[in-house]
Order: C-alpha cells, then structure tokens, then sequence
C-alpha cells in the first residue's frame, strides 16, 4: 500500500519520500514501483512509448527512498502512515513523529478499520490529524475515504480533499467509524462467506463465482481477502467483534487465524485461500 501511494504520487506531481525499517525492504519495493510506473506510463501514453518514457523518468525523479525516518518527517507537509494493522504499533510510530514533525505537518492513517482518534491521542495535533484510506491496486482504484474525528480542523480536512484530488481519486467522507464505509459493508459479506465455507453450504470457487456471474462483482469475497491480504481481514474481524461482541461467529475467525497462523496471507505471501506460487 505505501508503495502505490507514493507512486501515484510521484505520478501526479508530488515530491515523495519512501520510508521503511530497512534497505532490503526498500530495495525490493523499489523494484516493484519502477515495474508499476512503467505499465502506468504505457497505460497513459498507449499510442506513444516516448512519452511513456519521459512520464516515467519524471515521476520517479521525484521519488526518495529512506530508512531515516526522522529525517524524512522533518522535511514533510503531510506523512501517510500505511504499516502493520496493530493500534500499538501505529500509535508508537505517531508519538514518535509527533515530536519531530514541524508544527504544520499533516499526519493521516491507511488503516483499513482501526481507529482514528485513538491514534491521533497520542499526538499534540489531533487538528491535523485524520484518516486517508486508500484501495488496493492503489494506481488502479480512484476512491479514498477521508475519516474525520471530532478534532479535525476544516483546514486540515479541505487540505486533505484537495491532495485527494489531486491525486486523480474520489473522495468521500465517513465517521471514526469501525471499517469505515466499505470494509463495514464488506464485512457483512466476507463474514456471510466464511459462514457459508465453514457450514459447507457451497465450496470456496463456487462462491467466489456466484458473486461474480450472479452480482457482477470484479471479484469474489474469497479473492477479495486474498487480495486485501488475510491478516489485514483477520485484523478487521478482531476489531469488529470487540466492538461489537457476537457480531462476528468465531467459525470465521477460526479460519482466518488458521491461515494467517500458517503463513498463509494471500497474494503478498504466495498463498491464502488460493495459490498464487
């Protein structure tokens, strides 16, 4: 996620800098950014590979590469945090940051479901802090939900809806909501699926089919988490149901904890409900 970010927003202007806890992982997402940029330029540019070449050649130019955090958050307007889905690992990065951002620095979550303002409690900017969840492929996928807490200013929140744009995506708006708008809704329907596997109502692909062929979706819910990434889904579940205790069967966890426990995360690890080895 934080590599598509950074690439659409290089891609559409930005000057951008990639932060990650070491050079092997940086080095490797890289190689994944430069692959994406140039299908990005040949997308853009069908009918002409010169040009192709400029847009990719300029937009990486303004993309940097970093393991010194400090350094990068000091020279930044606005820091988009998008690493692990746990709320004390997130809040530890923020408290950090907090103390070395300047005073105007926008900070925003990716998180996918967890809170928001407990986030931003750790931090002496709550006014300038909010949620910018992206989907993913994020080149692929034009919308971002921009989530609001009580003490968000309009500044920082039409600061944000103007980036979003900017970036070539639609922006809606929710609550410190759990999952927000679309993992909420999602939720309803990866849960009724993981019931329906467990209870061995139907098998895995014939689901996944019937929500395609019979609804239209692009994809089924058993691709989707594949895709979304099954400890991120798990996460989502984990919240939800200490939120709301019963509201999610402990079948479907069960088989999400087995996976994930299994190292079986999807398409990021090679292997989830399907294979992709």
């Amino acid at each position: 996620m934080g590599s598509g970010i950074a690439l659409v927003a290089v891609a559409t202007g930005h000057q951008a800098v990639l932060v990650d806890v070491n050079q092997t992982v940086l080095d490797k997402s890289r190689q994944g950014i430069e692959k994406n940029a140039t299908r990005f330029g040949r997308k853009l540019f069908k009918e002409d590979p010169a040009a192709a070449d400029v847009f990719v050649a300029e937009a990486l130019s303004r993309l940097q590469y970093s393991t010194q955090l400090e350094q990068a958050v000091s020279g930044a307007d606005l820091v988009i945090e998008a690493i692990i889905e746990k709320m004390t690992v997130k809040q530890d990065l923020f408290r950090k940051i907090d103390n070395i951002a300047p005073q105007h620095v926008i900070f925003v979550s990716n998180t996918s479901s967890l809170s928001i303002a407990e986030m931003a409690a750790v931090t002496k900017r709550q006014d300038r802090f909010a949620g910018l969840h992206f989907f993913n492929p994020v080149p692929l996928m034009k919308l971002i939900e921009v989530i609001k807490i009580d003490q968000t200013s309009e500044a920082t929140y039409n600061a944000l809806l103007e980036f979003g744009r900017a970036l070539g995506k639609t922006c809606i708006t929710c609550k410190d909501t759990p999952g927000f708008i679309v993992n909420r809704l999602l939720f309803t329907l990866t849960s009724g699926a993981l019931q329906m596997l467990h209870n061995q109502d139907a098998s895995m692909r014939d689901i996944d089919t019937a929500m395609k062929l019979g609804l239209g979706h692009p994809m089924g819910p058993f691709e989707l988490m594949d895709m979304i990434g099954l400890d991120v889904t798990l996460s989502i579940m984990q919240e939800r149901n200490e939120r709301f205790p019963g509201d999610v069967s402990l079948q479907t966890i069960n088989i999400l904890e087995k996976l994930v426990s299994e190292k079986k995360l999807g398409v990021k690890s090679g292997e989830g409900f399907y294979s992709y080895k």
